[in-house]
């Protein structure tokens, strides 16, 4: 087996490392979101979840409320309106500024997301990261193997039974 260099390299390399758990968390729970029906990229989630608790947002706002830069925001955003699940309008004071709200399509998905997807995948996490203690390198370390033996989508589900697939 070939050294994992990323790992080894230990803080050095620390935001490789928490990049590639990262993706490995996004990509699992993309497979629950997938599994659930839930027609939507897992990296496009957080926008419609800051609106829906923070109430309509100008771009900038919701760039800032997610962390990304706000052309990254402006490309998703204009994703998510093509899709019907969030509306974009001047802003009244402004007509060089938008704001974005939930269209009735978006809130419908929100509203089934957080009694069904959501729990799901905090569930999942909470199983992954639930007995970590100690340096942030051996808890990375601890995510990473945890990831390996069982990917978010094949944990437990709060009934105790295992998920289907």
């Amino acid at each position: 087996m070939v050294e994992d260099i990323v790992r080894s390299f230990g803080f050095l390399s620390l935001g490789s490392r928490m990049k590639r758990v990262g993706e490995r968390l996004q990509a699992d729970t993309q497979r629950i979101m997938d599994e659930q029906g839930v027609a939507l990229q897992a990296s496009q989630f957080p926008f419609l979840a800051a609106i829906d608790r923070l109430g309509p947002l100008t771009i900038g706002e919701l760039a800032e409320a997610v962390g990304i830069t706000q052309p990254g925001a402006t490309r998703a955003l204009a994703q998510l309106v093509e899709a019907g699940l969030l509306d974009a309008e001047l802003a009244p004071d402004d007509q060089r500024r938008k704001i974005v709200s939930l269209s009735r399509k978006g809130r419908k998905l929100v509203e089934a997301a957080k009694k069904d997807t959501w729990p799901r995948i905090e569930r999942a996490v909470r199983d992954l990261c639930g007995e970590l203690s100690g340096p942030l390198l051996e808890q990375l370390a601890a995510i990473e193997d945890g990831l390996a033996a069982a990917p978010l989508d094949r944990r437990p589900l709060a009934n105790g039974k295992e998920p289907v697939g």
